[in-house]
């Protein structure tokens, strides 16, 4: 199939795709799991709702932006072959689970001894007025502050919320640490290396920024309810 031709089917599942990329590791089980542990039902299911919100709302404008031809010219020459699908028995899903649960504490745990780790440094040797000078209650660019210091990290929901913890025992908003994880799981630099592989330099910088604002916004609602 012509480029000519496909260009408008994929102008249909860009924003889609975007949606994708925003929620997966923004919006899940560990992040849901954690934040009602540590923060009660309420802030997560607030962060679930604002994070999928977050991620349909930027999946929308990117799709209406009409931008697939900033996506790099070696995509469209990619054809996806045709497979078997093969049925599993009931042993062979448990064995998959059991795999795949073990795969992912594998993966996490990393993250979240670095994470209690950062948070406890936090906690106990910066000072509580530098934190609250830069990003208190008191700050009016407090949430694009913390978003713009979530962007240079790179952790999952897992290793985030121990140091979210610490934020919010420093005093700051609730909004504005919740932006601040958003920032970190949703936007990183290792991520904008590897999409700058598959997305174009004006796609790329039109995606952080759709959703840096968005987060913000989200921020901003966050300290006006909570």
């Amino acid at each position: 199939m012509e480029r000519t031709q496909i260009e408008p089917i994929f102008n249909d599942l860009l924003g889609v795709t975007f949606s994708f990329l925003v929620s997966a590791p923004m919006v899940n089980e560990v992040a849901l799991i954690m934040l009602w542990g540590l923060f009660g039902w309420k802030i997560a299911l607030i962060y679930v709702g604002t994070g999928l919100l977050v991620a349909i709302v930027s999946g929308i404008v990117i799709g209406r932006l009409k931008m697939e031809k900033h996506v790099q010219d070696y995509v469209w020459q990619i054809k996806v072959g045709e497979g078997e699908l093969v049925e599993q028995t009931f042993r062979d899903k448990v064995v998959y689970a059991r795999d795949y649960t073990r795969d992912l504490l594998k993966k996490i745990w990393p993250y979240v001894v670095i994470g209690i780790g950062i948070g406890a440094f936090i906690h106990g040797y910066v000072p509580q007025d530098f934190l609250l000078r830069w990003a208190g209650r008191d700050n009016p660019f407090a949430v694009p502050v913390a978003v713009a210091l979530g962007v240079p990290l790179y952790s999952n929901a897992a290793g985030v919320i121990p140091i979210v913890q610490a934020l919010m025992s420093k005093g700051m908003a609730t909004g504005t640490v919740l932006s601040f994880m958003m920032a970190v799981t949703a936007l990183s630099l290792p991520e904008a290396v590897i999409l700058s592989n598959v997305l174009k330099r004006k796609l790329l910088l039109t995606f952080f920024g759709i959703v840096a604002v968005a987060i913000i916004c989200t921020g901003y609602l966050f300290n006006v309810i909570l």
